[in-house]
């Protein structure tokens, strides 16, 4: 097989938690890890989107940067940016091949995500990277992102998700989130509740490490717009006003609080300057896929042009925020494409939406993971009786189903539909 084949073939290996292994394979490639400093971010909704706008304010401020994040949309290469471009195929396909030859020192294969994560690292270490932002792929404490040495940790909001792996309980999730504090290097921890700030700010003080709770100090002023969010933000480290968000939904005003606190963390206490306009640029200038992404799709039997509003939410809290903007920015219920792995709460991911859909049109996932679209509709029509739905069996079908019912049509359940979708689009 070749390389490439190599790795995707490791993701029968399935979710493997624990960093023995990780540690193991960095080691076989000479320490990537220990070329640049590196800040990881965890958390259950919001850690993509604070990724993104952190690599565009270190670019601003003129930094090189690595990127690296989970899934991937359409290609695998996506999951790892170097000043914010994808890194070639030649350029992924000779990285495998490293990792390949680096893994048969192990006692055991890598996991999919264990091999990607090395690769990515080492990516960075070739490309010369001044500093690289890391997302956790699932919790934290075992996660294969955090065997690295951060030089800062954050925090996004924490919901149940994954439960399976991270525990049944807000405190449980949160304290594998945790994991990712390290001695004495700073974290900051996004806007959550009572519990989740208890269980960070214990293991924080323990482990001695200055929490940064982004909301304290900060005020804000805020409109929106077709959609689109102004804001003045004002910190214990100045004032930025008329800020214009580049990501969609109300949802990331609190995103953007954490990622200005943690850039003015890193201009303060480490050796990354990072000025007030490098800040701003951060979330005005900041571009992520499948994010309340509108996009257009012409309809081939109307010929006619057709909205498509995309978004990755796949868990309820997501689903929540999905919810809000789509009433805050439209105020009438519009069809939603749906699709989502069978082991996620779907449940909770159709409750959340039901309100704001005039219809569901459950689609199939090209996944062995992906729940049944017959399944989906007999869920959701005891959940929703009033909701229409429709099963189709290809993203394509769901598209043209959903086209006649309202605009934008809504596509929401699961980064991998939002990544066949786009693909349609493209």
């Amino acid at each position: 097989m070749t390389d490439r084949e190599y790795l995707f073939s490791l993701e029968q290996i399935g979710i493997k938690l624990g960093l023995e292994q990780i540690r193991l394979l960095l080691h076989a490639l000479d320490r990537p890890d220990l070329a640049f400093p590196s800040i990881v971010i965890a958390g259950t909704n919001g850690k993509g989107s604070v990724t993104a706008m952190l690599e565009r304010g270190l670019r601003a401020a003129g930094y090189r940067t690595g990127r690296y994040t989970s899934p991937h949309l359409t290609h695998i290469e996506e999951r790892v940016a170097i000043d914010g471009v994808s890194i070639a195929p030649e350029t992924f396909d000779r990285l495998a091949a490293k990792i390949r030859e680096a893994a048969q020192t192990l006692p055991f294969p890598p996991s999919f995500f264990e091999a990607t994560t090395a690769l990515a690292l080492e990516a960075f270490r070739e490309g010369g990277v001044d500093i690289a932002v890391l997302e956790v792929g699932l919790g934290g404490r075992l996660d294969a992102a955090n065997a690295v040495a951060p030089a800062l940790s954050i925090i996004t909001s924490i919901d149940l998700d994954h439960q399976q792996y991270l525990g049944d309980s807000i405190e449980k999730i949160a304290a594998e989130k945790a994991g990712i504090i390290k001695p004495g290097v700073s974290i900051v921890l996004g806007s959550n509740s009572d519990a989740v700030r208890a269980v960070i700010g214990q293991v924080a003080h323990d482990l001695r490490s200055a929490l940064i709770y982004a909301p304290d100090g900060v005020a804000t002023r805020v409109s929106m717009q077709d959609g689109v969010t102004s804001m003045t933000i004002k910190t214990p480290a100045g004032t930025m006003t008329d800020v214009r968000l580049g990501l969609r939904g109300r949802h990331q005003i609190d995103n953007a609080v954490t990622v200005v606190r943690a850039l003015e963390a890193l201009d303060l206490h480490s050796r990354h300057s990072v000025p007030a306009s490098a800040r701003r640029a951060a979330l005005e200038g900041v571009r992520w896929p499948a994010r309340l992404e509108m996009r257009h799709w012409r309809d081939s039997e109307a010929n006619a042009p057709v909205d498509v509003l995309i978004d990755g939410a796949h868990n309820p809290a997501g689903a929540r925020a999905l919810a809000a903007y789509l009433s805050e920015a439209f105020g009438r219920r519009l069809p939603i494409i749906f699709a989502a792995m069978h082991d996620k709460d779907l449940d909770g991911l159709v409750c959340a939406l039901a309100a704001s859909a005039s219809a569901f049109v459950c689609t199939r996932l090209q996944s062995p993971r992906a729940a049944d679209p017959r399944e989906l509709t007999a869920r959701i029509a005891a959940l929703a009786p009033r909701v229409t739905v429709l099963a189709t069996d290809t993203a394509a079908a769901a598209l043209a189903a959903a086209a006649p019912l309202g605009q934008p049509v809504v596509v929401a359940g699961s980064l991998y539909l939002a990544g066949e979708i786009r693909e349609l689009l493209s």
